[in-house]
């Protein structure tokens, strides 16, 4: 039994990383831009939620601020940051994504203080477990593993489905292109993001209701995790960016059980470096060519 209650453990922390990884995988897909604020904006949503739950206000709209405030959030650093340098170098791009992560971070402890605020979980989600047999399953549980499933299902049909949807797809495979044929490719960026971080919003939420505190670092480590678990499954790809996170969440669970805690971060890290030795692109990504 104690099987299934760390496989349940894996799965509600992989949920968590599957959300953050979605977001890079589609911002990388559409501009190869590794979005290394990603993790941070996820930070800014958990203080957003919980200011508006310490004023008082319901659960409800603290989740709704916490989503909206990223995406505004995302869609300010995309028009800021990332636009002016669409045509530059793809390093001169992931040193500003580096360092947008570094000002949200500085902002953060100087608003917030570097000190850990506790989060009121059990505001959002009732601390209730149910006995399935002899294993208990805690309902924080089953809402992260529903609400990434059904993300990953939504965003599949947003972008296969939808006139977006397509716009997106057609400026991943030739941006140029897109914007010949009448697409806009500015907004279309602009959506990519935002969606992604939507997802980055909800993430925040959840990921506070599994370690209910806040602090301006908290997602440095979880973002590059995500990353692992994006490169996993085969970045740019959204069931790889799924696969990729409940695989690293089982996985750091497993070596955690195993009493090997404090190597579990560099354990997860190490399986980056062979995934890149043996299947560079990741499970289900595809090799691109290069156009010169």
């Amino acid at each position: 039994m104690l099987f299934f209650s760390q496989l349940l453990n894996g799965l509600q922390l992989g949920s968590i990383y599957a959300l953050v990884a979605l977001g890079y995988s589609m911002v990388y897909g559409i501009i190869m831009l590794l979005n290394f604020a990603h993790g941070d904006i996820i930070m800014i949503g958990g203080y957003i939620a919980l200011l508006v739950l310490a004023a008082g206000i319901s659960p409800a709209a603290a989740v709704f601020a916490a989503i909206v405030g990223c995406v505004v959030l995302a869609v300010v650093i995309e028009k800021g940051a990332y636009s002016p340098l669409r045509t530059a170098p793809r390093l001169s791009l992931l040193i500003t994504a580096i360092g947008v992560s570094l000002l949200l971070q500085n902002l953060a402890q100087l608003f917030f203080s570097p000190n850990a605020r506790s989060f009121p979980s059990s505001a959002i989600l009732p601390i209730v477990t149910y006995d399935v047999g002899s294993i208990s399953i805690s309902l924080v549980s089953i809402v992260t593993i529903v609400v990434a499933v059904l993300s990953m299902v939504g965003l599949t049909l947003l972008v296969q489905t939808t006139k977006l949807g397509k716009a997106m797809r057609a400026v991943s495979e030739d941006l140029g292109a897109a914007q010949l044929m009448g697409i806009n490719v500015n907004n279309t960026i602009s959506f990519t993001f935002a969606v992604g971080a939507a997802l980055a919003g909800i993430g925040s939420i959840l990921y506070a209701c599994r370690y209910p505190l806040i602090f301006p670092t908290m997602g440095a480590l979880l973002g590059l995790k995500a990353f692992v678990a994006a490169v996993f499954g085969g970045i740019g790809s959204i069931p790889g960016a799924m696969i990729g996170g409940f695989a690293i969440g089982l996985f750091e669970v497993l070596i955690t059980a195993l009493g090997y805690s404090t190597w579990a971060d560099g354990i997860v890290f190490a399986m980056l470096i062979i995934v890149l030795l043996v299947k560079p692109t990741g499970f289900l990504g595809k090799s691109m060519a290069e156009k010169v």
